[in-house]
């Protein structure tokens, strides 16, 4: 369930950055937007979104170490440190 709400998200980001993309296309060509502020709008775009994914891993990885915690679920580090 998780991975799939991961693709939607992913899906419904990938749809949106196509759909810029070509408002933007469509601008440039009535000469409304150009060429360099056009990939620089785009290469901003990509970077905020690398970030906020960056981010949105980090709490989700959050997220799950604390369910696994009141859950008390074993981690890998619990099973080596039984094993020792």
């Amino acid at each position: 369930m998780l991975k799939e709400l991961l693709y939607t998200g992913m899906g419904g980001a990938l749809l949106l950055k196509e759909r810029v993309e070509e408002e933007l296309k469509k601008l440039e060509e009535k000469g409304k937007l150009n060429t360099s502020d056009t990939k620089s709008f785009l290469e901003s775009l990509k970077t905020k979104g690398e970030d906020e994914e960056k981010r949105l891993k980090e709490e989700l990885k959050a997220a799950i170490k604390e369910v696994i915690e009141e859950l008390g679920i074993a981690t890998k580090k619990d099973i080596e440190a039984l094993r020792s």
